[in-house]
């Protein structure tokens, strides 16, 4: 799972997010290490595609992320 593309390892993870949390740590990792091969800052996922887009659901995300080490933006 090394060796998926940047956009592969947000979808993975909506889809995680969809599974009830279903290997969302190896998902994050990945992503993760997806970014830094492809120089990306910050993952940008989509409120729409998330299943709490509110703000309590959109910071309790951040928050998780940035303990993993990666910085989270919403569009």
């Amino acid at each position: 799972m090394s060796d998926i593309t940047y956009s592969e390892a947000i979808d993975a993870i909506y889809a995680s997010i969809r599974n009830d949390n279903e290997d969302l740590d190896v998902h994050i990792a990945a992503l993760k290490g997806a970014m830094a091969r492809e120089g990306v800052k910050e993952a940008t996922f989509e409120t729409p595609k998330l299943a709490q887009g509110n703000r309590q659901g959109r910071k309790l995300m951040q928050a998780y992320f940035k303990k993993k080490g990666v910085a989270v933006s919403f569009n």
